[in-house]
């Protein structure tokens, strides 16, 4: 499954999500692929929302077929591949912006709500996927804050974009195979669990920084 991550400009590299994908042969290929036929790294940080935007979409139409399950686990794919494909197009083949960390943070925050809020409806219970959408918020919002205070951002989880985004994959699957089950609400209380748990973390490790910085 593809993984996260990625900058639509220029970013130190302490802030960029730590992916292992970033790196591998096919991902670099299909970056220089994109570069080459002029796609900009905005342009592929906008596609990601639509990718998002479609799986929404097919997890609104799981009452008429359980398959539109399949249909937004692999959109959510395809907007983490294109989160991971703009970084390469911005650094690796130098299409950096002015605007790249702009369009780095907002489509990222725009998917996340289309997606989470969209399979909470997809179950029957809003609330569900509003407040998984709004702890996701604060997970970045801690990571930023801790950059803004100057410290590199940390992406640290257990429920960061890319584990979200794969419990949310896992969860689209197993609602497939097992329809009977209430398997995307465990997910989104999953989700809710694990990202009130990371803003925890990354809260008492940016105090533990500025404790350190006063010392």
């Amino acid at each position: 499954m593809a993984k996260s991550g990625g900058t639509g400009g220029t970013q130190t590299m302490e802030n960029r999500r730590p992916l292992k994908t970033r790196s591998a042969g096919w991902a670099q290929a299909l970056g220089r692929g994109l570069a080459a036929i002029g796609l900009s790294p905005n342009a592929i940080s906008t596609i990601g929302i639509a990718f998002a935007a479609v799986g929404a979409w097919c997890f609104l139409h799981v009452g008429e077929s359980r398959w539109f399950w399949i249909g937004g686990a692999t959109c959510i794919q395809l907007r983490l591949l294109a989160n991971m494909l703009d970084g390469l197009v911005a650094v690796e083949s130098g299409k950096a912006s002015a605007t790249g960390p702009l369009f780095n943070e907002l489509p990222d925050r725009a998917e996340d709500a289309l997606l989470l809020v969209a399979a909470g409806y997809a179950v029957g219970d809003p609330a569900l996927g509003y407040g998984a959408c709004i702890l996701a918020f604060a997970t970045a919002y801690i990571r930023a804050t801790g950059g803004a205070l100057g410290f590199a951002q940390d992406f640290v989880g257990p429920m960061a974009k890319q584990h979200r985004m794969f419990t949310l994959t896992l969860g689209s699957l197993l609602a497939f195979f097992f329809a009977a089950w209430p398997v995307m609400q465990w997910t989104l209380w999953l989700l809710i669990a694990g990202a009130a748990l990371t803003c925890a973390i990354r809260t008492s490790r940016i105090a533990t920084l500025l404790k350190g910085k006063q010392a």
